[in-house]
């Protein structure tokens, strides 16, 4: 059974790809602090909350309960000076609920090396990628992953620490660890730091495979590339680096004739596009991502790809990167949506539904999260449309985890069992 500890989950699309592929699987912790994403895995993967245990609790025994936890109501800073406290008692009893039913450890920063299982066959680390992004850098962000920025790209630097602390007490290391990022960690400004990163691991045992992937050649029409490093724990021995090494040539993601060789759910557009109108869901979503009628808007949809002809009912363009928000420039693509309504254009957005789709997860895993929204208060739902793209656009394209984790579990078989 491959032991794993998710950090920085998110909605979980690690726990998804192995649940898909039927790999199996024990996810030990995982680790995140924003309470939406917190609330998402739990349902998403466990199901409909149960929050009968929690009922006699107060208000403030919840809070206390949560005060112990590094907590961020959005996933870029902490909770600050009692703010929880504004959230609801049956808000707080979810987060509590998930916490406790995902084994969450909630923030990197309060972990120690006694919170890795000696026996852990996978850490996974997706950090956030802000500081990194192109669009951080349209911002005026160049801090990237410096050590001394001390930003949420930094988050690396506390995943060295708990090694760090792994190898100074003597703890075993994970046998392999997984990393996800943008493409803009190769860039030059960025190239040193990580290349620092890389020789610690190669200093400590880890042998070190990057990837470059576009989730497109998995079966996802998304255009979205992503660098992925797998490292496999190999110490001193010089056998297996070479078993490792001859894997990785024969096996490489990068090749198109490997991939196709995978047993991937390869998706069309049309699987992607919720475009029935007769279902009222669909209906009311396609409503809510419909633009206005704007001269800014106007420019979104002049200068973004047209996914999708109403007319014609033709496909006509792939999914661009699915981001955080729809509804900026550049975004993912628009969809020609004609309603004749005053005041709004004849183009929508990418649905959240729409948006979690091409992230590879199953409309299913959508439909959960909409049956279970908790009420934060008066037409105030935990998770609104925006948190929605939000949490899709910060995840990883299951179906490219899903080659990632056929390698790790070939690669354990090979030199770890």
């Amino acid at each position: 059974m491959l032991k794993v500890l998710e950090a920085f989950s998110g909605i979980g699309a690690q726990a998804k790809a192995l649940e898909r592929q039927k790999i199996e699987h024990e996810i030990i912790n995982t680790v995140d602090w924003d309470v939406n994403a917190i609330v998402a895995y739990d349902i998403i993967h466990n199901g409909k909350q149960d929050l009968s245990q929690y009922e006699k609790l107060s208000k403030q025994e919840l809070i206390l309960r949560l005060s112990k936890y590094t907590l961020s109501p959005d996933g870029k800073n902490a909770y600050q000076n009692g703010d929880i406290s504004h959230v609801n008692i049956a808000g707080l009893k979810s987060v509590l609920a998930a916490i406790d039913r995902s084994h969450n450890l909630v923030s990197i920063t309060d972990m120690t090396y006694k919170n890795i299982p000696e026996d852990l066959d996978l850490f996974t680390y997706s950090f956030p990628c802000q500081d990194l992004s192109i669009a951080g850098v349209w911002h005026g962000n160049m801090s990237g992953i410096d050590r001394e920025a001390h930003n949420r790209s930094g988050m690396l630097w506390e995943v060295e620490r708990l090694l760090k602390e792994c190898v100074e007490y003597k703890h075993s290391i994970p046998k392999m660890l997984l990393m996800e990022n943008v493409n803009n960690i190769l860039a030059p400004r960025h190239m040193g730091n990580f290349q620092e990163w890389i020789s610690y691991l190669e200093q400590i045992g880890y042998y070190n495979r990057i990837y470059k992937l576009n989730a497109k050649r998995f079966g996802i029409p998304q255009n979205r590339t992503r660098v992925f490093m797998l490292s496999v724990y190999v110490g001193n021995d010089e056998n297996k680096r070479t078993i490792i090494d001859n894997y990785f040539n024969a096996h490489n993601l990068e090749s198109d004739d490997y991939v196709q060789t995978l047993p991937l759910n390869r998706l069309t557009i049309k699987d992607i596009l919720r475009t029935d109108y007769s279902q009222a869901h669909y209906l009311e979503e396609a409503n809510e991502s419909q633009l206005n009628n704007t001269e800014s808007r106007q420019k979104i949809i002049s200068e973004n790809d047209h996914i999708y002809e109403e007319a014609t009912k033709k496909y006509i363009a792939e999914i661009k990167t699915i981001t955080t928000k729809q509804d900026r420039n550049p975004n993912s693509g628009v969809i020609e949506y004609r309603t004749g309504i005053v005041g709004k254009a004849d183009y929508r957005y990418l649905t959240a539904r729409e948006c979690f789709i091409a992230m590879g997860f199953d409309e299913s895993d959508f439909d959960k999260l909409i049956e279970n929204n908790i009420m934060l208060g008066k037409n105030r739902p935990m998770f609104s449309m925006g948190k929605l793209i939000k949490m899709a656009g910060n995840s990883i394209v299951v179906n490219v985890l899903e080659a990632i984790f056929i390698q790790v579990e070939e690669i354990r078989k090979l030199i770890h069992n």
